[in-house]
């Protein structure tokens, strides 16, 4: 456009030149605008390699980033250029994370496992939208009910204990413990720290703030452990 004496930033005349260009059937391949490379070097550099990484190395040498690859990615697309050779590495062929899980984390992981169990037992499950006194909401063959998840990691000589009370609001959340309204719940999921899971009637425990739970064992309905053995359908 400069050397044609025209505006750079005339949209009208820029189409206008590029209409002549295609009358004319000129080549434009070279023309890079704020890239790096040609369409020319682009073309050479997929037809020479076999993965986005070299590709990417011979355009824009080692400092390329994502972006880059999305550039020249949409760039060959439009260019109708064949990438079926450009695939990721195998799955098989990428090293697995190194996870370790952490009893600490059992509080975070608490409703996902309630979740989950119920789920298994055929009964849907959902977390409120909205902060509310309950965790989950299940449908059980009875109707829809309210559910707290509590978890401990803590175990004195007596066995594992439980804080199944709430902390109402104050500074620096040092308010005393208060019981759960019985009516404002249905039932209590506890999953202690050997990964053993109660399910208690909120009922059972009105007015109580922490419990031992050795002493509600008769509501054990299994291990996060039992979950991984669960029976399937003979072939």
């Amino acid at each position: 456009m400069r050397e044609l004496g025209l505006c750079v930033t005339s949209a009208g005349s820029i189409q206008a030149v590029k209409r002549h260009v295609t009358r004319l059937d000129l080549d434009t391949s070279h023309f890079r605008g704020q890239r790096r490379w040609s369409d020319t070097q682009l073309r050479q550099a997929i037809a020479s390699s076999q993965s986005w990484h070299e590709v990417l190395s011979q355009l824009v040498r080692a400092s390329y980033n994502k972006d880059d690859r999305i550039r020249v990615k949409a760039r060959a697309m439009r260019m109708g250029l064949d990438l079926s050779r450009l695939q990721a590495p195998k799955a098989m062929e990428v090293a697995p994370p190194v996870l370790t899980p952490d009893i600490k984390r059992l509080r975070d992981a608490g409703p996902t496992a309630a979740a989950m169990w119920f789920l298994l037992c055929g009964c849907n499950a959902s977390i409120p939208v909205e902060p509310a006194i309950y965790d989950l909401l299940v449908s059980m063959p009875d109707g829809i009910k309210r559910v707290q998840v509590k978890t401990t990691t803590y175990k004195s000589k007596d066995g594992w204990t439980v804080q199944v009370g709430r902390r109402p609001y104050s500074v620096g959340n040092r308010g005393l413990l208060a019981p759960y309204d019985p009516d404002a719940l249905d039932f209590f999921f506890i999953l202690d720290g050997d990964l053993t899971m109660y399910l208690i009637p909120s009922r059972v425990l009105t007015g109580r703030v922490m419990i031992l739970l050795r002493n509600y064992t008769k509501y054990i309905v299994g291990s996060v452990g039992s979950l991984m053995m669960l029976s399937t359908p003979a072939a």
